[in-house]
């Protein structure tokens, strides 16, 4: 009975604590060990105001003072030419619940500088989002609100195969090459990127062979990648790169693990990412939420505006016609609730 009542004057604080603050703080630290820059948003008692961040309008509490939350935090992992803002307000949902958020910049894969995407940035981005955690541990300000030995990680995409290297998942650019060699033309814009793309005429065959050749020179590493960090105790992979990981890996994931997944991905079939990773780590693993009319680009909320990113871009993150935006909140819901459940005591 003690245990019980303890258990839930504790719950009650924290959320009283996380009730009380009035705004989303936001601030930016310097990277470590040379890294970019680590945008964090945190409880604050300041409230929100409208800043621009690129083409956004968000209600934020730039550099407000912290203030204590639940003590936790979640580092976060944009996908290939993202930032922090596309995730933002999954960041506002978080705080209200308590927990700080740190979004690392990924080096040669982010909005500002896309130039090295693929094998080259997924071997940092695990090492870059551990660095992040050791970026909020030497903030002043944010360390002390903080424990730092149950820390939750969600990424989407590119992320999404971040966060699953941090279940423990292992991938190899050879198996990336084996995947494309078999299913080029299944999974054309996951092995090819923006490339080009496939226009169903005469001109397919020749790219598919092009593309293949290509890949067969470029990604002939047949060593097995890995890299967890035991602080992260939970992790979410939304809509994951996933096609170039050893199933087997993830059959006992390292840590509680949820999925997103979106049935319309045209970018990542759910089949060869996904799906496969679900069917080889279900019952061990969660499906946190399916939006069967969800493309690519579902996740990114606020949507940056499309026609910014190029054509190809464009048609492969664009909402498929019937698809209702207004039931992402409850996806992120989902998401707090999970990381809530597993690094709360």
């Amino acid at each position: 009975m003690r245990t019980l009542l303890a258990g839930v004057i504790a719950a009650l604080a924290t959320a009283a604590a996380a009730a009380a603050h009035a705004g989303t703080g936001v601030m930016t630290l310097t990277g470590v060990a040379g890294d970019g820059p680590v945008t964090v948003f945190y409880p604050t008692a300041q409230a929100d105001a409208t800043v621009q961040r690129g083409p956004f309008q968000l209600a934020l509490a730039e550099n407000a003072p912290p203030m204590r939350g639940n003590g936790h935090l979640v580092v976060v992992s944009h996908g290939s030419g993202g930032n922090a803002w596309v995730h933002s307000d999954l960041a506002r949902a978080l705080v209200a619940d308590g927990f700080v958020v740190a979004m690392p910049e990924h080096q040669g894969d982010n909005a500002r500088d896309p130039s090295n995407p693929g094998p080259a940035s997924w071997k940092l981005r695990p090492i870059e989002l551990s660095h992040a955690i050791d970026a909020v541990a030497q903030a002043t300000a944010l360390a002390p609100l903080l424990s730092f030995d149950r820390v939750g990680m969600y990424g989407m995409s590119a992320g999404g195969h971040t966060a699953l290297s941090l279940a423990g998942g292992r991938w190899s650019p050879a198996q990336f090459r084996r995947h494309c060699e078999a299913h080029i033309g299944d999974d054309f814009p996951a092995c090819v990127g923006l490339a080009t793309r496939l226009r169903g005429d005469a001109f397919d065959g020749l790219k598919k062979t092009v593309a293949t050749q290509v890949i067969r020179q470029r990604f002939d590493d047949e060593s097995w990648y890995a890299q967890r960090d035991p602080r992260i105790q939970a992790v979410v992979a939304g809509v994951p790169f996933a096609a170039d990981f050893d199933p087997a890996s993830l059959a006992r994931p390292a840590v509680p693990l949820g999925i997103v997944r979106a049935g319309g991905d045209r970018w990542l079939a759910p089949r060869f990412h996904a799906d496969a990773i679900l069917q080889a780590c279900r019952p061990r693993c969660e499906l946190l939420a399916d939006l069967p009319g969800a493309g690519h680009g579902a996740l990114l909320s606020p949507q940056p505006p499309l026609d910014r990113l190029g054509a190809i871009a464009s048609e492969l993150l664009a909402d498929p016609p019937g698809f209702d935006r207004t039931r992402l909140p409850a996806v992120d819901q989902r998401i707090v609730a999970f990381f809530h459940r597993h690094l709360l005591p």
